[in-house]
């Protein structure tokens, strides 16, 4: 159910910079989708986002920058070596110049980049780009 409302509310950003909207507006909130947000604000993909009412269902304010083309959660558990994820990332990614995919490891949620910084594997959330 958690990587149904990550897709969900990744496909809502999606279509908010197609249309030029400035704001996005994702209900209901996760934990894994503020890190996943919290990795993209890193990266400088969106500009800011605010959690509102976190304990109920809640909802998430994303301020856009138009940077993002596309952007997906995977919906079925991918298992990832830490060797493996360079093969991956030029696999799932259309080019070598600029994209994330985002990996939950032991150490927390964090980009690709990261991943093999810290030389540890995990299963994938999703990219962007």
């Amino acid at each position: 159910m958690g990587r149904r409302i990550l897709n969900d509310a990744l496909r809502t950003i999606v279509n908010a910079e197609r249309r030029g909207f400035a704001s996005a507006e994702l209900k209901p909130v996760s934990n894994v989708m503020a890190s996943f947000l919290q990795i993209m604000k890193y990266r400088g993909y969106i500009k800011d986002f605010q959690m509102h009412d976190p304990q109920r269902v809640g909802r998430i304010t994303v301020e856009l920058l138009g940077r993002i083309n596309d952007c997906r959660a995977i919906t079925y558990r991918q298992d990832i070596k830490a060797h493996n994820i360079k093969n991956y990332k030029t696999n799932t990614l259309p080019t070598h110049q600029w994209g994330y995919v985002v990996i939950t490891t032991p150490n927390g949620v964090l980009d690709h980049e990261e991943a093999i910084r810290q030389n540890v594997g995990g299963q994938v959330l999703g990219y962007f780009y």
